[in-house]
C-alpha cells in the first residue's frame, strides 16, 4: 500500500506527518498554506494588539482538547487564528513601540524555514557538518568587526541573558585560577576559598541578567557592586575607580568589570576606553554587553563603540539591532583558551581523541549540547541583503529616535530623561509642575494600560529614581514621527481621561 493510500485511510498514523523524501509534496503543501495564511495576516494587522485579556483568552486555549486532534491542516490554522494569531503582539507594527523586540528581514525568515526543516544540532560534526563551519566564520567575522584580534572566539547562544552567564562564567574561573596560582594563597587553597571573595562590577543601569548571573555562579547577588551612573545614564568612571581601588584595600578580587553598550531603559553606552584602561591597571576582566548596541558594528556610528576592542567578552543579540528573529545571540571573547573553562568530554558525543583529530565539536565551548543552528540566519541575510544594508536599518531607527526626542522636548505636556545615543527614550506625562507626583505616577501607569487596553500603540514602562515613567523602545525603521506623535496624542488622551475622572476634594465647611 502507499503512503499516500494508506494516509487517505489513516490521516491519524504518524509517519504521514514525518518529513522525508516520502512525504516532501506534503511538506511543500503544508508550508505553504501556512506560511499564505501568516502573510495574508502581516499585509492586514491594522494594530499592534487587540487589547485581549488574560482572562478573556484563557478560556479559549484552556478549552481545547489536545486528545482529540484535528486531523487537518486547515482546521487546525483556523483553530489557531483564535488562539494565536488574531490576539499575538505584531512587533512589525510601526506603532508596537515597547521593548527590545524587532521586525525581521526576509532573508532570516528563509533562513529560519531551512534551519527547522533539515534540523541541524550544532553540537557536534557529525550533527551538522557545514552548519558548524558557518557558525565558526559568523563568530570569526563579529569578533573582526569588534576588532578582538587573531586569538578570538566565541559561540551562538539563546540570547544576552545565557552569553552574560557564560562570560561571568569565564570571568569567574579566570579570577579563581588567577588566584589559586598566584602564590598569595596557600597550597592547598581551592576555588571555594576564593569565591566568597570575588566581585563583579556593572553600572546601575545594567541588565538585571548580571545579577542573576552572580546568583547562578554561586557567588551570590550581593557580590554584584552597583556603580552609580552620570547624568547620561553612563558608568561614572571616577565612582568605578574608587571601587576598584576599595576591592584592592579590602582584598576582594575583581571578576569582572561589566561596561554596556546600549542600556536597556535609555541605550547609554558607558565610557569604554576608560573602563578598558582601569580594567587593564587592576587586572580585572572587561566584559561588554552589547546585546543592543551591537548593531552599531554595522552602523555608519561605529565609533560609538570605540575601545570595546579592548575587552575580554563580548555579548551581541542579533536579534535586537541586526533585525534577526529570536533566537540569535552569540557571546565572543578575546582568547579562545578561556573558554576551556566550558568543556567537558563525553565518550558518547565528543571524545578528547576528536581534539586531537581536529574534528571541531562546538559543544566544546558551549553551555548548551543540542542546539538549533540559528547562525544561519544571519548567514543568508549578510548573502542577500549585506551588512551595510542592516546598519542603515538600525541608522535609520536612531535618526528617528532623535526626532522623537525633538517632539518630547518641545512639548510641554511631557518631559524626557536624556537625549538618546540609540532608540529609547524614557519620558513622562507632566501636564502641569504643580502636580502631585504620586498623583503623576498614577497617570502615567494608566495611560500605558489604557493604550496596551485599546491596543492602538504598545509602549514601555520604568522607573526613574523611584518614579513611573514611559519608555519608546524604537527598532521599526517603517515607525514614522507621525506616527510617535499620534502615540503621545494617545497617551495623553487616556491619561487626561484619568485625571477628569479622579474623585475631586471636597472642601470641609467652616
Amino acid at each position: 500500500m502507499s503512503l499516500l493510500a494508506h494516509s487517505a485511510e489513516d490521516p491519524a498514523d504518524g509517519r504521514t506527518h514525518l518529513l522525508h523524501n516520502g512525504t516532501a509534496h506534503h511538506y511543500r503543501r503544508t508550508v505553504t498554506e501556512a506560511v499564505t495564511r501568516i502573510g495574508a495576516k502581516i499585509a492586514g494587522t491594522t494594530r499592534p494588539f487587540t487589547g485581549v485579556t488574560v482572562d478573556g483568552l484563557t478560556p479559549t486555549v484552556s478549552g481545547i482538547d489536545l486528545d482529540a486532534p484535528l486531523h487537518d491542516t486547515a482546521a487546525a490554522l483556523d483553530e489557531l487564528e483564535d488562539v494565536y494569531l488574531r490576539d499575538a503582539v505584531y512587533f512589525h507594527h510601526p506603532r508596537y513601540l515597547a521593548h527590545l523586540n524587532c521586525p525581521v528581514v526576509i532573508p532570516a525568515l528563509v533562513g529560519e524555514a531551512v534551519l527547522a526543516a533539515v534540523n541541524s544540532s550544532l553540537d557536534t560534526w557529525d550533527q551538522s557538518a557545514g552548519g558548524t563551519l558557518i557558525e565558526r566564520r559568523l563568530i570569526d567575522w563579529t569578533a573582526g568587526r569588534i576588532g578582538l584580534g587573531e586569538r578570538a572566539d566565541g559561540i551562538f547562544t539563546s540570547g544576552g541573558s545565557q552569553s552574560n552567564l557564560q562570560a561571568m562564567l569565564l570571568a569567574r574561573d579566570e579570577a579563581c585560577r588567577r588566584a589559586l596560582t598566584g602564590g598569595e594563597l596557600p597550597d592547598d587553597a581551592r576555588p571555594s576559598d576564593v569565591l566568597p571573595r570575588l566581585r563583579i562590577l556593572t553600572s546601575a543601569c545594567s541588565h538585571f541578567s548580571i545579577h542573576k548571573a552572580a546568583t547562578l555562579l554561586g557567588l551570590g547577588a550581593d557580590a554584584v557592586i552597583t556603580v552609580p551612573c552620570d547624568g547620561q545614564k553612563r558608568m561614572r568612571t571616577t565612582d568605578l575607580a574608587a571601587e576598584l581601588a576599595r576591592c584592592r584595600r579590602e582584598g576582594l578580587i575583581p571578576v569582572a568589570v561589566v561596561a554596556t553598550a546600549g542600556t536597556t531603559d535609555f541605550g547609554s553606552i558607558d565610557p569604554l576606553p576608560e573602563i578598558a584602561g582601569l580594567c587593564a591597571g587592576y587586572g580585572a576582566w572587561m566584559h561588554v554587553d552589547a546585546a543592543y548596541g551591537c548593531g552599531l558594528l554595522v552602523s555608519r556610528r561605529r565609533e560609538l563603540l570605540n575601545g570595546i576592542e579592548h575587552a575580554d567578552s563580548v555579548t551581541v543579540d542579533y536579534h535586537k539591532s541586526f533585525f534577526q528573529p529570536v533566537s540569535s545571540s552569540a557571546v565572543l571573547v578575546r582568547d579562545r583558551t578561556t573558554l576551556r573553562h566550558v568543556t567537558y568530554h563525553a565518550d558518547y558525543l565528543n571524545p578528547r581523541r576528536m581534539v586531537e583529530q581536529r574534528i571541531p565539536n562546538q559543544v566544546d565551548k558551549s553551555l548548551q549540547t543540542t542546539r538549533r543552528f540559528d547562525a544561519l540566519k544571519l548567514w543568508l541575510t549578510l548573502r542577500i541583503m549585506g551588512a551595510p544594508a542592516l546598519g542603515a536599518l538600525f541608522d535609520e531607527v536612531i535618526d528617528r529616535a532623535a526626532g522623537a526626542w525633538k517632539l518630547l522636548a518641545d512639548d510641554p505636556r511631557f518631559e524626557v530623561v536624556v537625549e538618546p545615543r540609540l532608540s529609547t527614550l524614557v519620558f513622562r506625562y507632566v501636564p502641569s509642575t504643580d502636580l502631585d507626583p504620586d498623583l503623576s505616577d498614577r497617570v502615567n501607569l494608566h495611560a500605558r494600560e489604557a493604550l496596551f487596553a485599546s491596543g492602538d500603540a504598545i509602549v514601555a514602562g520604568t522607573t526613574v529614581d523611584g518614579r513611573h515613567y514611559l519608555k519608546f523602545t524604537l527598532l521599526n525603521p517603517e515607525t514614522t514621527l507621525e506616527d510617535i506623535a499620534t502615540v503621545l496624542d494617545l497617551i495623553t488622551e487616556h491619561a487626561g481621561s484619568f485625571l477628569a475622572a479622579r474623585p475631586r476634594p471636597t472642601l470641609s465647611a467652616r
